[in-house]
């Protein structure tokens, strides 16, 4: 079975730091391109940053560009986002996002999600 377990959220200061990971299992996870979202209440869901298959590709919101590091390693079947100066705008619960180039974005998988909270 198909499983993507996030974790490493939590409660941080603004200006802080935090790493979040992705375990991976069910698949062959060096296929598959890989994304970090994130979804507070009150706003849509939003794309927070991708990364390919061999990890050489990334990409990022706007908002999180110099903050934030997208990376994997595929021998682990783990993805991470390293979050650093972290700002109260940030909070939201962050989900793991996996889909395969040929097929349709709707028939990607999701995690269950963590939080993140970020506040003094």
């Amino acid at each position: 079975q198909v499983q993507l377990v996030e974790s490493g959220g939590g409660l941080v200061q603004p200006g802080g730091s935090l790493r979040l990971s992705c375990a991976a299992s069910g698949f062959t996870f060096s296929r598959y391109a890989m994304s970090w979202y994130r979804h507070a209440p009150g706003k849509e869901r939003e794309l927070v940053a991708r990364i390919g298959t061999f990890g050489g590709s990334t990409n990022y919101a706007d908002s999180v560009k110099g903050r934030f590091t997208i990376s994997r390693d595929n021998a682990k079947k783990t993805m991470f986002l390293q979050m650093h100066n972290l700002k109260p705008e940030d909070t939201a619960v962050y989900y793991c996002n996996a889909v395969h180039p040929l097929l349709p974005t709707e028939q990607a998988w999701w995690g269950q999600g963590t939080q993140v909270t970020v506040s003094s």
